[in-house]
């Protein structure tokens, strides 16, 4: 007798059933955690029926000194009517993820892309080129956007030059300051606050949703050296750069769940933009430190960049 068959009864039939099942539960289980992790419980964004013109999605690798000739994968969301206005040269909204991070995220789970298509189709803003770079060698390593102290850490230095000059080099945009914005998300709005703090010929306007202006005591990046701590500390390196900010008309625009545990940063951040009489704007609203709270206000963050990046100015 077969081993499959014992007393005349056939036994690898409901075996194969039982393993096709356990299969298609797999299968299942995982698609669900993989379209949780790109949607978090949102539905995938797609474009209502009015807006015509939609943006475009590509993927771009960046080969940067700052990190010893690493590749990374910069994101880019190339506005409406890109393609179609060949003469024009457009703003550009650099975006820093949080950690655990991934770039994908401000499309997917904060849908920024069809929030673009919406308000440039209702003439209520005017398109920019959305730079999503990765900012890590893994989702869930922590790089802060920060220079480390070890060779080939320069993450800060890869955002602002080398994805800079790449995207500049590439795509159709204003090649100054004032055409030219550094936000994020968390970890990714203290990054966009601490390199533009560092570089302040760089970026006209600065965003930090839910972000935090103390830099992580991390031994891995920053090697527990004090000095480091200091230099990666917008609380502490505001006053030297506030001239140099001044005099570039640099706009900070934050906002801060009332219920987020950074709201303390972040009040005293502001208290001391106002102290070096630069333009800023901190806005808190209801909410804690998550993903419904970046979603919710997407539009408002598309909507202060479009009004603060300028398409032609002199310098």
């Amino acid at each position: 007798m077969a081993p499959w068959q014992q007393g005349g009864v056939r036994v690898g039939a409901p075996v194969a059933v039982l393993a096709a099942f356990l299969a298609v539960g797999f299968v299942g289980v995982y698609r669900y955690v993989d379209n949780y992790w790109l949607y978090r419980g949102f539905p995938r964004p797609h474009d209502p029926a009015y807006v015509q013109a939609r943006g475009s999605a590509i993927r771009m690798d960046v080969a940067s000194a700052a990190l010893g000739g690493r590749h990374q994968p910069v994101d880019v969301y190339l506005p409406p009517g890109y393609a179609s206005h060949p003469h024009e040269r457009y703003p550009v909204l650099y975006l820093l993820h949080g950690e655990p991070g991934r770039p994908g995220a401000f499309l997917m789970t904060v849908r920024l892309g069809v929030v673009e298509d919406e308000l440039t189709a209702m003439h209520h803003a005017r398109p920019l080129i959305l730079v999503m770079p990765f900012g890590s060698t893994g989702t869930f390593v922590d790089k802060e956007w920060a220079n480390g102290v070890a060779p080939h850490e320069g993450w800060e230095t890869f955002l602002a030059r080398d994805v800079v000059r790449a995207v500049d080099a590439r795509f159709r945009t204003i090649r100054a300051r004032w055409g030219r914005g550094i936000g994020g998300l968390s970890e990714g709005g203290y990054g966009a606050i601490n390199i533009a703090i560092h570089h302040p010929r760089e970026f006209g306007l600065v965003e930090s949703w839910s972000g935090y202006e103390k830099a992580d005591d991390l031994g891995s990046l920053f090697g527990h050296r004090r000095s480091l701590l200091v230099h990666n500390t917008p609380l502490d390196t505001l006053a030297a750069a506030a001239p140099m900010l001044r005099r570039a008309h640099t706009f900070f625009w934050l906002y801060s769940g009332r219920d987020d545990r950074f709201l303390g940063q972040n009040l005293a951040f502001a208290s001391l933009l106002r102290s070096q009489h630069i333009a800023h704007r901190l806005r808190l609203v209801s909410g804690g430190h998550n993903w419904a709270l970046w979603r919710g206000n997407a539009a408002d963050a598309y909507l202060a960049a479009s009004r603060h990046l300028k398409e032609n100015r002199v310098a």
